[in-house]
């Protein structure tokens, strides 16, 4: 009987440990209080395109009216009746004068009644005819990574961005280009090597060392970097230390720059130097957003120290909430990580290309089968809307087995298909040069793989609910069903045409949805980097979808930079797609 009685308590207990847990897991995340980002380009000489944001949690019903005020006259509605679901959320105005400045708001409409001004956007007098948003920023040097975050609060999204000069700094900067910051990394930043730099080197190779987020949920993005001896502050306050290799995890504040809270580096491979650091962002235990950094050094014999953790700010304290290393990360890791929920329990798992982390202890959770190693990309979204959960796609770097490219069950890791190839190479950028495969089908859409895009990043721009291409400068339209045999793609603008440049090699300093609809801004420099450039869509869409940084595993993707790579949403954004479900999400205070 007492047997029996211990068992059945056990059972009670387990089962309300599970429940715990499961509530947990379900309790809405709390996300960025976003304005409606309204933002409005000349599309032609007598055509303005006004877009907005359609928040995560907007009732389905919302309706929306335009107005704009030309040279600060009376504001004038646009719309005979509120824009409704069937009507996407932009505006083309065709009756704009464009020798005036021009001010436009959007307002929302529930239940018939209009709500007060939504944010505003002024589009000056005689603007180019450009897709194309300029924020004026310091003349301070060369320029390789972005990171977006709402810093002062207003709901919109700032920047910051890193300096990469002999000795590397970052600023910070409002939504409206004005500078707020800077904080220097000093003397350690120096070594810029690619593979073993110093202890504060932020953006070399796949290394950022940096991300912008609200860590403690009070409405203002603090930005996370890495430290050691002589960094200085947005204050001016120096971080002094006896040991240059000591390195510690440092949370700052986004309206000032200032340091607000450190937790020390594990220094179990000091010897060996410092720790390179890649940075993210993800819920691990469902509801608290967690520091995630992926570290590394190397060793006199060539081989890599690894180091992964969490930490969490709560406006207090920094707390180092897992450590793992060495022996404990089993499996290949590659040029970014992937912070994802990827069984559905709610909470966010830590994802290398070879292995996958439990979110909430470090723990690992599977590692890829045989014979998946390095390989430069990998992605994780929701590729099969018949299939349930989630699916990974990745390609491989020098895979002696010959694997080319492999799709997979995001859940354990278990492949579903495969392609080999005849000969070791390295498969270079987003999918291999096999050719194009549908996910589901495993069935190519040209039988000619030459004809195949070129692979690099995909970006949504126009109007359906089909990604374009971002290529080395060039934003393309690739025709499955007319592809050309030269190589080349349909352009729909070059960047170089408007005094823009990618900052980051081939890639921009930024690609992701921060400014109007659902579509992506790709954000770049001009030619001194004494401007962002903001590229935005000019095109109109019926096609209306919240805003996709309310997707929780698209914000995550949008902290982390590695290699860049496009972000992925976790329900299925393509061709004949059904309503994304409301996320489970509530704005922060």
């Amino acid at each position: 009987m007492r047997l029996l009685q211990r068992l059945s308590s056990g059972a009670v207990l387990g089962s309300l440990t599970l429940l715990s847990q499961t509530v947990l897991a379900l309790r809405p995340r709390p996300m960025e209080n976003l304005g409606r980002g309204v933002v409005a380009v000349r599309v032609s000489e007598d055509e303005v395109l006004v877009t907005w944001r359609l928040l995560g949690l907007d009732p389905s019903d919302i309706g929306f009216n335009v107005y704009r005020s030309s040279d600060s006259s009376d504001a004038e509605l646009l719309n005979d009746e509120p824009l409704t679901s069937t009507m996407g959320t932009n505006f083309l105005d065709t009756t704009a004068d464009a020798s005036a400045e021009n001010t436009y708001w959007v307002r929302s409409v529930v239940d018939d009644e209009e709500s007060d001004d939504s944010g505003s956007f002024t589009l000056a007098a005689n603007n180019d005819v450009e897709p194309v948003i300029r924020i004026l920023i310091k003349d301070t040097g060369a320029i390789k990574f972005v990171w977006v975050g709402d810093l002062d609060g207003d709901g919109e999204y700032d920047f910051v961005l890193d300096r990469t000069n002999t000795q590397q700094s970052i600023e910070g900067y409002a939504s409206n280009g004005t500078f707020l910051w800077e904080v220097q990394l000093g003397p350690n930043s120096e070594n810029q090597d690619n593979i073993e730099p110093g202890s504060t080197s932020i953006s070399v190779g796949n290394w950022d060392g940096v991300t912008v987020f609200d860590f403690d949920s009070d409405g203002y993005a603090e930005v996370a970097v890495r430290i050691a001896n002589g960094v200085v502050f947005g204050d001016g306050e120096e971080f002094v230390r006896d040991i240059d290799n000591e390195q510690w995890i440092a949370i700052l504040d986004g309206r000032t720059g200032a340091l607000k809270g450190t937790s020390k580096i594990p220094t179990d491979y000091i010897d060996h130097g410092p720790l390179a650091a890649r940075f993210g962002v993800g819920y691990l235990d469902g509801v608290t957003p967690h520091l995630v950094a992926f570290m590394k050094n190397r060793r006199d014999d060539k081989v890599f120290n690894r180091v992964m953790g969490a930490w969490t700010w709560d406006g207090e304290t920094v707390t180092e909430k897992w450590i793992s290393m060495g022996d404990d990360l089993v499996g290949a890791d590659g040029h970014n990580t992937r912070i994802i929920d990827v069984n559905g329990d709610g909470k966010d798992d830590v994802v290398e290309i070879g292995f996958v982390l439990n979110g909430e202890d470090g723990s690992l959770l599977y590692t890829m089968p045989d014979p998946v190693v390095h390989g430069d990309r990998y992605y994780i979204t929701k590729m099969d809307p018949e299939r349930e959960g989630l699916q990974g796609y990745g390609i491989q770097q020098d895979n002696e087995e010959l694997l080319m490219e492999y799709y997979y069950d995001a859940a354990d890791g278990t492949f579903i298909w495969e392609h080999y190839g005849s000969e070791v190479g390295d498969v270079g950028r987003v999918w291999s040069f096999q050719g194009v495969f549908n996910a589901a089908s495993n069935e190519t859409t040209t039988d000619d793989k030459a004809l195949a895009p070129w692979p690099q990043m995909g970006v949504w721009w126009d109007g359906d609910a089909l990604m374009e291409l971002y290529n080395d400068g060039k934003l393309e339209k690739w025709d499955w069903e007319n592809p050309t045999t030269s190589g080349s793609l349909p352009r729909i603008l070059t960047i170089s045409k408007f005094g823009a440049q990618n900052p980051n090699n081939h890639n921009p300093g930024f690609l992701g949805d921060i400014l109007g609809d659902w579509r992506e801004e790709i954000v770049v420099v001009n030619e001194d980097y004494t401007e962002l450039v903001i590229f935005t869509t000019n095109q109109p869409s019926d096609i209306r979808l919240y805003t996709l940084p309310h997707n929780p595993a698209y914000r995550n993707a949008m902290t982390l930079h590695g290699y860049m790579q496009s972000h992925e949403v976790d329900y299925f954004l393509g061709y004949n797609m059904d309503t994304p479900p409301q996320p489970n999400i509530r704005y922060v205070e």
